[in-house]
């Protein structure tokens, strides 16, 4: 398959991580057992399937870690600075998953 440049492609990660055909009928469960005998075989052979960094009950272990990481950052810079748009800001949404602005998000940082 041939895909043009800058298209956005999403997955459905949690659709492939509960399709009973590559899982079986048992996808829903936690059930790490199903991994002793290797990726290939617990995905009949479909290793492309399985996509361990994602949401829902497969999510990576230390994404919580890393957002608790994110958020004591982000308190460390706003008890030293504060923050207003940028005069060069132009307000214009884009559409990828959520709402965002097309161009970034130009701050100006004051040191408080």
């Amino acid at each position: 398959m041939t895909l043009p440049s800058g298209i956005e492609l999403l997955l459905p990660i949690i659709l492939i991580h509960n399709d009973h055909d590559i899982w079986g009928k048992d996808a829903t469960m936690f059930k790490p057992k199903r991994f002793s005998q290797g990726i290939a075989k617990a995905t009949k052979n479909q290793q492309a399937s399985y996509l361990p960094f994602s949401w829902g009950h497969r999510i990576c272990i230390e994404n919580n870690f890393a957002l608790i990481e994110a958020k004591l950052a982000l308190v460390m810079i706003l008890q030293r600075f504060s923050f207003k748009l940028s005069p060069s800001y132009t307000h214009a949404l884009t559409y990828a998953v959520n709402l965002r602005p097309q161009h970034g998000a130009h701050l100006t940082l004051s040191q408080i």
